[in-house]
């Protein structure tokens, strides 16, 4: 037989195109989903030297912009429906810790205002959150 013996020999090279297709979809699902992870309600925090703690994986977060319009994650709050919003948010749970961001023009006549609700509805393990480390550094405006 006057075959070429190449052509019956195994082939111990690896396929990559697989592995390539399957990480550019990964890649595409955490580009699309790392966004839908933050919270959007832009608020100018003012600064803090105080160590960074750590913080739940799905942290309850209750903002005050500018506008005053209390949100919490994302969607607005209606004024004196801030208990049944937590509640429907946590299942009731109160002993789960609010993640509370305030606008550094707020006054804290009104801040003091949203802390008695929260301490009325129940919910006491409330963390206040200011800008950490080197952005804190970096505010000009920051108290010591």
């Amino acid at each position: 037989m006057g075959g070429n013996q190449d052509e019956d020999a195994e082939v111990s090279e690896i396929n990559v195109t697989p592995f390539i297709d399957v990480m550019l979809v990964l890649l595409i699902v955490f580009m699309v989903a790392a966004p839908l992870s933050t919270v959007d309600v832009p608020v100018n925090l003012p600064a803090s030297a105080a160590q960074p703690q750590q913080r739940p994986d799905e942290p309850l977060w209750l903002s005050l912009g500018l506008d005053r319009v209390l949100s919490l994650g994302n969607e607005p709050v209606s004024e004196g429906g801030l208990q049944a919003a937590l509640d429907a948010k946590t299942g009731g749970d109160r002993e789960q810790a609010v993640f509370f961001r305030a606008d550094k023009e707020i006054p804290y006549g009104e801040l003091m205002v949203i802390l008695d609700e929260l301490r009325v509805a129940g919910y006491l393990k409330v963390a206040l959150v200011g800008l950490e480390g080197a952005a804190a550094a970096a505010d000009p405006g920051a108290a010591p």
